[in-house]
């Protein structure tokens, strides 16, 4: 439940539109709503700023339905990620509003309109191999409130691609990189930005790659100041903790 709903149940209180038993009924979903299998924290917007997410791996078709209603009932949009498509067109079938973006495997059920804070943030991909990642970084930002502007294939391997890249990167509030391989680019554009910037490995490479680790040990050994790392193939960290930074440099009015 979002902080404007709260301030709306009690506003209602105290004009007398509704009784102190129904503001309760209403309210009493907080902190969290116990489905048994499932206990879905409705308490996160007013902790985080944004809704709890669901992640889709391990979860049934029912589960993820049975918690994506339990979060539409509170009048929140819905994220859910490292869906599949099987998966989610099952989802769909109780779900109508449910959109899918198949590169990111991400879903989302939008029931109100999106505020946007001032600004944006640029998701960067060194390659397009890499890209599923850095599109699960931009749904979720942008599902989350923030402008995104996306800037792919761009890696060291040609690194002229980059610096004709550079005015917007610059520009950006929070810039997520996302590589593979040797993982260079993130450390490449620390050096090259006064903004944070979010370095996320991702799986893709030859056998050394060790599916990811040694784009995340790159990264983790960077000299670059400005730079901090999620785990592998983590675009939804990436994403949130990007949004957790726009927030607190232009927060959405609630």
């Amino acid at each position: 439940m979002e902080p404007r709903l709260i301030k709306e149940i009690l506003e209602c209180v105290r004009q007398g539109q509704i009784d102190v038993e129904e503001a309760i009924q209403k309210l009493r979903g907080l902190p969290y709503e116990d489905l048994v299998d499932a206990k879905v924290d409705h308490h996160r917007p007013l902790r985080k700023g944004y809704p709890e997410t669901i992640f889709c791996p391990g979860k049934t078709p029912d589960q993820i339905v049975r918690i994506c209603r339990s979060i539409m009932e509170k009048d929140t949009n819905v994220l859910a990620t490292r869906c599949d498509k099987e998966v989610f067109e099952i989802v769909k079938e109780k779900i109508h509003e449910a959109k899918y973006y198949e590169y990111a495997r991400v879903f989302t059920v939008i029931q109100k309109p999106i505020s946007y804070r001032e600004g944006y943030i640029a998701v960067v991909s060194a390659g397009t191999g890499d890209m599923p990642v850095a599109e699960e970084s931009a749904v979720t930002c942008e599902t989350y409130g923030s402008r995104v502007e996306r800037i792919y294939d761009v890696g060291v391997a040609g690194i002229h691609r980059l610096f004709d890249q550079l005015p917007k990167i610059r520009s950006a509030v929070v810039v997520i990189v996302c590589a593979g391989m040797e993982g260079a680019l993130p450390s490449v554009i620390a050096g090259l930005v006064d903004r944070p910037v979010i370095g996320v490995p991702t799986s893709i490479g030859y056998g050394a790659n060790f599916k990811g680790v040694s784009a995340l040990l790159g990264m983790l050994n960077t000299c670059a100041s400005g730079l901090t790392v999620v785990n592998i193939d983590n675009g939804f960290g990436a994403g949130t903790f990007a949004v957790t930074i726009h927030q607190l440099v232009s927060p959405l009015q609630t």
